[in-house]
């Protein structure tokens, strides 16, 4: 039996907050083990915005109109967090300003998560069928593979956006 959507997306949250642990408590001097951790924060950040972006946030519009709002803050809250991992991945390590786009990421990301958790994945749940978080957690799983695994310009999004809410 396949997962449904929001158990998907929680244990993908998890994994991620798991990352931002190992990075901070990686240390300052630790600073190849600390790029190795921003390239895996940055890769699944990536694949988790995209299935996001390409599934959920649409599926969510189109079967719960009532939570455009929450949808639209998220791609926003996604934009932002694809330009800092595009910044990132375009940087050096030992760059100044490599640990505090690092840090502002993370806060950014923390905060999105626990929305997404506390506020709107409840709403998710109570407004779908467990059949329909089901298929819409095969469809997650199915657009993963294709997913990219580096982040690329952010106007894909506004792309995806202009075609959900039109």
């Amino acid at each position: 039996m396949s997962s449904d959507a929001i158990v998907i997306l929680k244990d993908d949250h998890k994994q991620i907050r798991r990352l931002f642990r190992d990075f901070e408590a990686a240390g300052e001097t630790a600073v190849k083990k600390r790029a190795k951790i921003v390239g895996q924060i940055i890769e699944m950040l990536t694949v988790h915005t995209y299935i996001e972006n390409e599934v959920m946030y649409p599926e969510v519009i189109a079967l719960l109109p009532d939570l455009k709002q929450d949808v639209l803050e998220s791609y926003e809250e996604h934009h932002v967090a694809d330009v800092l991992c595009l910044e990132l991945s375009a940087m050096a390590a030992d760059e100044e300003r490599y640990d505090a786009k690092t840090a502002v990421l993370i806060e950014n990301v923390t905060h999105h998560i626990e929305e997404e958790e506390q506020e709107w994945f409840p709403k998710v749940r109570a407004g779908l069928s467990r059949h329909q978080l089901q298929e819409l957690g095969a469809r997650l799983e199915l657009a993963r593979k294709k997913a990219p695994r580096k982040p690329s310009q952010p106007g894909a999004l506004k792309k995806t956006i202009g075609a959900v809410i039109s």
